[in-house]
């Protein structure tokens, strides 16, 4: 993850952005997108930002409830400016870059999700992510009042039967209340990243795709860390033996203690991947 694979810089500034007290979720998803297409530039993000600004400020003026936020948005970002997904959008990489979302006003729910919460927190609504299982929606409001709505839809509203509905039809598995809780902003970041390898997984073609995501999760402060035998992998697949084989070796070390037949068998492929320089 050397300066030769970052010549914009952008991933030292994802690895700051992520340790920054409080992590800015716009900037964030951003730079993903930095990283992602080597055409975009300073002023792409700078526009980016403008945009979640002025949308901000097309919300009407006054104190809300719960409720009274979730309408709002749903009236200015799914009616006005159509923002919503489609199933189509699930195979498209772009819709996991917030740059491209807010151009296509398309995504996954996640990205959308993103925009609705950048939006309304502009403008000062107590709004925050929720992660349910297989769907990714917003909620407004304290535990007791919350109101969730889905961006993916257009933002309409979920009963709590609906969110029921909804964690079944992922896990069949009841509702817990712990679902319900705000989501951590570089726990959205990661799912982003996971979104976007899963995507290449199912392109062999894509995996500098598949190892850039990779990299940046790296990145964040906390992340699994069968992450860096993924990366080893990658870098194996790509050709880059001598840096697999390393990367291999230090995971490895990592999971010795706890997995020895585990690390005999990382070393053991870190052998073979340097075999296959002679």
């Amino acid at each position: 993850m050397g300066e030769h694979t970052d010549p914009g810089g952008w991933r030292s500034r994802f690895a700051e952005a992520a340790r920054e007290e409080r992590p800015d979720l716009a900037e964030l998803c951003l730079l993903i997108g930095a990283v992602a297409e080597p055409e975009v530039a300073q002023p792409d993000l700078d526009a980016a930002e403008i945009e979640l600004d002025r949308l901000a400020g097309l919300l009407p003026y006054g104190a809300k409830t719960p409720g009274g936020w979730a309408a709002a948005l749903a009236s200015l970002l799914g009616g006005r400016y159509g923002f919503h997904g489609t199933r189509d959008d699930y195979e498209r990489l772009e819709s996991s870059l917030l740059h491209r979302v807010l151009l296509r006003r398309r995504g996954l729910p996640i990205l959308l999700c993103a925009v609705w919460m950048e939006v309304a927190r502009r403008a000062g609504a107590p709004v925050y992510g929720v992660a349910l299982p297989g769907h990714f929606v917003v909620g407004f409001g304290e535990p007791g009042e919350q109101v969730l709505a889905d961006p993916f839809a257009g933002g309409r509203p979920l009963t709590e039967e609906d969110a029921e509905l909804l964690v079944a039809g992922a896990t069949g598995e009841p509702l817990r209340p712990s679902m319900l809780m705000p989501a951590d902003p570089l726990d959205m970041v990661l799912r982003i990243l996971n979104n976007i390898r899963a995507w290449a997984a199912a392109r062999p073609e894509r995996s500098d795709v598949a190892l850039w995501a990779v990299e940046l999760a790296l990145l964040l402060p906390s992340h699994p860390a069968r992450l860096r035998y993924e990366r080893a992998q990658l870098l194996v697949g790509r050709g880059d033996f001598l840096t697999g084989a390393a990367e291999m070796e230090a995971y490895a070390d990592v999971v010795a203690a706890v997995e020895p037949t585990t690390a005999a068998v990382l070393r053991a492929h870190a052998r073979a991947a340097r075999a296959r320089l002679n």
